[in-house]
């Protein structure tokens, strides 16, 4: 068979993948569900009841065809206003959205610079791109700035997370300041922080008080912490133009579903009401992240390093056995294979407590 060598090799280094359906009892420590809004029926019903109330149930074509909708535009307007930004575009997914600003924004005499741990999706856009490609050490501002001091591209991108989807890491500060020193257009992957940072919990722009500048662009995905599938692009008016005009994700793909637009925007407005519980809840959170395995960081993302690839897996199992899911990420995903661990806020105190003595007792703690 044609690929069957190769799915040897992957089983015998322990690096094999398959889907999986999970039993609905697990308590979920795996997902990026941060806010636990994926069982919350009552935004089913209000997304549903908007989507009856629009004029057709799915986009039907490419955004510039006749794909748009006033679903579309009424999300849009509402998450660019309330982030601070001029203009805003869903997209399919975050994969398409980070590979519709690097493919776009990045022309010839122009240079990208990246965070080595940024997500897959702009590595695999650099593929496409004619410009120079620049690597800096993960989240530190002072390498990145020695390398824009060495460039002399004509536009200078720079693209990072607001919080690292593997590590957890949240972006340093710098790097705003950076941007804005060397009028570099900064990109920030908001896909893990927004919904889990800031007053509004609107994410790392918020978080730091960043004053929205012309050279700055949000991206985030809808399937985390807003409880939905797809993703938004926020920026300048004229960007955002630029990128309907040239980005071919959003050119050549079918717009974004509607149900998936309504239900991200009754769950952006229950977070925007409900912020203040909910970022109590979080802050308990991380507090105890903290308390019981030593997270420095404002993320619920927990990443445990092992030294074989076998060994998250095995403790991945253990753990199903034990009513909790967790993630066991491998290998050539990350450096070292990881047990990541998100406890979200949707699962009570008592369950997260008991997942603590059950880490204490397979001494992962």
């Amino acid at each position: 068979m044609f690929y069957q060598s190769q799915l040897k090799a992957l089983k015998r280094v322990d690096r094999f993948r398959q889907r999986e359906i999970f039993d609905d009892d697990l308590v979920d420590f795996a997902s990026n569900d941060y806010l636990g809004l994926s069982k919350r029926v009552e935004s089913l019903d209000l997304a549903l009841d908007m989507l009856k109330e629009s004029s057709q149930i799915s986009p039907k074509a490419s955004m510039v065809v006749n794909g748009y909708s006033k679903i579309h535009k009424n999300f849009e307007e509402t998450l660019s206003s309330t982030n601070g930004f001029e203009d805003g575009v869903v997209v399919g997914s975050g994969y398409l959205a980070n590979i519709a600003l690097v493919e776009a924004l990045v022309r010839k005499g122009d240079a990208i610079f990246i965070d080595k741990e940024f997500h897959s999706s702009g590595v695999l856009a650099t593929k496409l791109i004619p410009g120079d490609i620049i690597w800096f050490e993960h989240n530190d501002p002072e390498n990145l700035k020695s390398r824009l001091k060495n460039s002399s591209a004509k536009r200078k991108i720079i693209l990072v997370e607001g919080i690292y989807s593997m590590s957890g890491d949240t972006l340093k500060k710098e790097f705003f300041d950076i941007a804005n020193e060397f009028e570099a257009i900064l990109v920030v992957d908001e896909a893990h922080s927004s919904g889990v940072l800031g007053k509004n919990l609107l994410g790392v722009y918020e978080y730091y008080g960043v004053e929205i500048m012309p050279n700055h662009i949000k991206m985030g995905t809808l399937g985390k912490a807003y409880g939905s599938y797809g993703a938004y692009i926020l920026a300048s008016n004229h960007i955002i133009s630029y990128l309907i005009n040239r980005a071919k994700p959003i050119i050549y793909s079918t717009a974004l579903s509607l149900f998936d637009t309504a239900l991200a925007m009754v769950n952006f407005e229950y977070i925007y009401r409900n912020k203040s519980k909910l970022n109590f809840k979080l802050q308990k959170r991380r507090d105890d992240l903290k308390k019981y395995f030593g997270q420095e960081n404002d993320s619920l993302i927990l990443s445990l390093e092992f030294k074989k690839d076998k060994d998250v897996k095995s403790l991945q199992k253990t753990l199903l056995q034990k009513g909790f899911l967790v993630g066991a990420i491998r290998r050539p995903t990350v450096l070292k294979p990881i047990l990541r661990i998100i406890p979200n806020i949707g699962v009570d105190d008592d369950k997260f407590l008991e997942f603590v003595d059950i880490c204490k007792e397979q001494k992962i703690i």
